[in-house]
């Protein structure tokens, strides 16, 4: 139904936004029956599974009806808004779909851009889009259709939905800040260089609220795993927004949509087909701890434990013996494919649900250079900027349950792939080696498999290979391959 158009003018059918999606979630309309509206401006903010996309205005035009109501699946082709008689442009041609959102590229491929999540099995090539910060519009999110809603109206700022949700968790009224993106539209960078300036912040709640990460460091309790600190360093975990019971009811029914819908899908497929299995042990990180330290004052970045386990996997997985770790199950092929490179997906837990951007190629990278990617890919998983291409393609997964509490975990392997590593929270404990005992800081991992893929006797070596290399830290600072 991609690229379908009505035969009256004055009937606008909801465009394919992204994938050949079949159907979006229309999350609210921002205009009503009667308004007058220009060529390009914004109409609804819809959602995929993926992505929040604001649908431009193919013409000028007063508006008759709309289809639909917040909260209702749109299936794409099918009417959307009525406008009203004929206008100076009623007669022309509705814009196609937006661009479709980058595939990931077959396993071994090396596109530009890095990053991919939630694993995607068979697509076709396409240009990978430029890193987030080169971006002239951060905010832009895939999907949306282009060269759209170029000049605001009514004192309204134009910006997508990641910005106007930046502004708004960080107080700033969107309206007040000058854009700097094509056609005055609001930028990401221009709500941040407001938050900096607080000339337009405004006193929207007493409660401080979190913003989006600018740092290159991800938060301990947000993407590494939990390591004690004092109470005036801890991190804030993101806040989950669960709706709230209707006062006199005793209960909320909230339908599966959007991300939670997929998630759902996602992990029923994957409980249904895999056969789990998890193996735990714990990793004696107390010099990997003093060897961050250490990095991050010559660098001049804090350093989380993540990026160490992250390529300890890299560094095993990388090997002949545990190569069954690092592939897909293709269930239409009836076959195992096995991976050279590491594409490693990391879990971030985000107001919407749980996303896994990916980090291509990890293998290929230095601690920092991982730590870097997991704060980029974080933090835009987190409001919602980020591509579609970084959220496909993994090949195993990285997941930091002890972000916010638990020891170990029965994770659920992230399919097609055929294995998952939690990280608990560290404690302090006792180690005990060569007849000596003393304190230590101990990392909980599990390490969850597929028993159809992997034996128990591979991934039970494997994670021993993964502990070694963290109670050893130092051949983890360069790449697994360069």
């Amino acid at each position: 139904m991609a690229g379908k158009v009505s035969s009256d003018p004055n009937v606008f059918l909801l465009p394919d936004i992204g994938e050949g999606l079949q159907e979006a979630e229309l999350k609210e309309w921002l205009v009503k029956p009667g308004d007058t509206v220009e060529e390009n401006q914004n109409l609804a903010e819809v959602e995929t599974d993926k992505a929040l996309a604001e649908i431009p205005s193919p013409r000028a035009g007063v508006i008759k009806t709309l289809h639909g109501e917040p909260g209702d699946m749109m299936p794409v082709g099918e009417p959307f808004v009525t406008y009203e008689g004929e206008t100076g442009s009623a007669g022309k041609k509705q814009p196609g779909p937006g661009p479709k959102a980058s595939a990931s590229k077959p396993a071994g491929s090396k596109p530009e851009a890095k990053g991919t999540s939630q694993a995607s099995n068979g697509s076709a090539d396409a240009k990978p889009a430029p890193p987030q910060e080169d971006r002239e519009d951060a905010g832009t999110v895939v999907g949306a259709v282009p060269d759209m809603a170029m000049n605001a109206t009514d004192g309204k700022a134009l910006a997508t939905p990641a910005v106007r949700r930046l502004a708004r968790d960080a107080g700033v009224d969107i309206n007040a800040v000058a854009g700097t993106g094509i056609g005055g539209r609001v930028t990401a960078k221009d709500v941040q260089a407001a938050i900096a300036g607080g000339s337009t912040a405004t006193s929207t709640s007493t409660t401080p609220t979190s913003t989006t990460p600018t740092s290159t460091t991800p938060a301990s309790t947000a993407t590494g795993p939990a390591v004690p600190t004092t109470a005036s360093a801890r991190s804030t975990p993101p806040t989950p927004r669960p709706a709230p019971i209707p006062p006199g009811e005793a209960v909320s029914r909230i339908p599966f949509r959007g991300v939670r819908r997929k998630i759902a899908e996602r992990l029923r497929a994957s409980v249904d087909s895999a056969v789990h299995f998890t193996v735990m042990d714990e990793a004696d990180i107390t010099d990997l701890t003093s060897l961050r330290k250490r990095l991050g004052a010559a660098s001049g970045e804090k350093l989380s434990p993540l990026p160490f386990v992250a390529s300890a996997i890299c560094r095993v997985l990388s090997r002949d013996a545990f190569r069954p770790l690092n592939a897909w199950v293709d269930a239409e092929k009836d076959e195992i494919v096995q991976h050279r490179p590491v594409h490693l997906g990391i879990a971030a837990d985000t107001d919407s649900g749980l996303m896994v951007p990916v980090i291509r190629d990890a293998d290929a990278l230095g601690v920092l250079q991982i730590s870097r990617e997991v704060a980029r890919l974080a933090a835009a998983a987190r409001d919602r900027s980020i591509p579609r291409d970084e959220l496909t393609g993994s090949t195993f997964t990285l997941s930091n349950v002890g972000s916010h509490a638990g020891r170990f975990a029965t994770p659920v392997i992230n399919a097609p792939e055929v294995g998952i590593l939690a990280a608990g929270r560290a404690r302090e404990g006792m180690v005990a080696k060569n007849g000596w005992f003393r304190a230590g800081l101990l990392l909980p991992l599990s390490l969850a498999c597929d028993h159809r893929v992997v034996d128990g006797a591979t991934a039970a070596l494997a994670l021993a290979e993964i502990v070694k290399l963290l109670e050893s830290p130092e051949a983890l600072l360069e790449p697994a391959r360069s």
